[in-house]
């Protein structure tokens, strides 16, 4: 298994500089997920990791050596990109092997390894059709299944699932978490979507404006992130944020509370508010309170709670699951 490691990794476009100097080190056998609002330098980095783009300044190293002015074949990588990016004339069997194939492997050596692959993937019984004959869950296997062939030291993913359905996305999450459990190899996903980032990751990076906000597990960012930035993007329904006369209050610049970190009465409690509006989800309720002093404020509450858009309703904070940022 192979560990990757930025250094000071720089990069800028003429004046315009994107990436604002990076430090990261991945673990071998790491499932790593970047994600970040668009425009954050997501993209930029795993390019910059590929060796699609270059760097402007800082240092490369993956399995201990450094690429960072490798070429993209000469680092050991694949990359599975948002695009299936498929032949739509060849089989299954033929698209996995593609590059094999370019690369003139015996044809019993290509087709063993396309069984390999095909079982790992699922996709055995599809080897004989071709692309316009997959749905997309099946389509993005392929591209994947091309990537695992190759064998490489690490996978670099760029929001591969982003063209899927709802079902489907949460269906190909579990598959590539299991997949990298089969596998045991480095894998770097980029996403903007944090369920995607909290489901998949061993370790997630939270990129805002070029630069790393907080490195840690999903739950380390959950319960405790080190910014306002960072709770405002990690969880969902996002944590409720409260700058102004608020904060000072509390002590802090900016005072949060989770939605799921306070509890409704119909009688008393910290804030006192109107239900403006109400999300039910079935096992949950998320409730909109108007509150005077706050502006609104976000609960999840009980799908069984009885409750209705006018009433007035009170909020309280659990104990210590508030947060403070300086």
């Amino acid at each position: 298994m192979t560990s990757v490691v930025l250094d000071g990794v720089r990069k800028s476009f003429g004046s315009l500089e994107v990436i604002k100097g990076v430090d990261l080190n991945i673990g071998a056998g790491e499932f790593c997920v970047f994600v970040g609002p668009s425009g954050c330098g997501k993209s930029t980095l795993l390019r910059m990791i590929s060796g699609l783009e270059t760097s402007s300044a800082g240092k490369i190293v993956i399995d201990n050596k450094d690429v960072t002015d490798a070429e993209p074949s000469e680092r050991g990588i694949a990359m599975v990109f948002q695009s299936y990016a498929l032949y739509p004339h060849l089989t299954v069997a033929e698209n996995i092997g593609f590059g094999l194939s370019l690369a003139r492997r015996p044809k019993a050596e290509i087709a063993e390894k396309v069984k390999q692959t095909a079982d790992i993937l699922q996709l055995s019984h599809l080897l004989d059709r071709k692309p316009k004959a997959l749905s997309g869950g099946q389509r993005q296997r392929v591209a994947i299944g091309r990537a695992i062939i190759r064998n490489p030291k690490v996978f670099l993913f760029d929001e591969p699932l982003s063209n899927l359905d709802a079902s489907l996305r949460s269906q190909m999450r579990m598959e590539l978490t299991e997949l990298h459990a089969r596998l045991g190899a480095t894998m770097i996903y980029v996403t903007h979507d944090q369920v995607e980032a909290m489901t998949m990751a061993d370790k997630i990076v939270v990129l805002n404006g070029g630069h790393i906000e907080q490195v840690g597990s999903p739950m380390e960012l959950y319960n405790g992130p080190q910014t306002a930035f960072v709770a405002g993007f990690i969880g969902s329904p996002k944590m409720n944020l409260f700058e102004g006369a608020v904060a000072k209050d509390e002590g802090c610049r900016v005072y949060g509370i989770r939605p799921e970190h306070l509890q409704l009465s119909a009688t008393d409690g910290k804030w006192q508010g109107t239900v403006r509006h109400i999300e039910r989800l079935g096992a949950d309720s998320i409730v909109y309170l108007d509150v005077e002093t706050l502006g609104s404020l976000l609960v999840r509450t009980d799908g069984d709670k009885i409750i209705t858009i006018g009433d007035t309703a009170f909020a309280s904070p659990m104990p210590n699951k508030e947060h403070r940022f300086t």
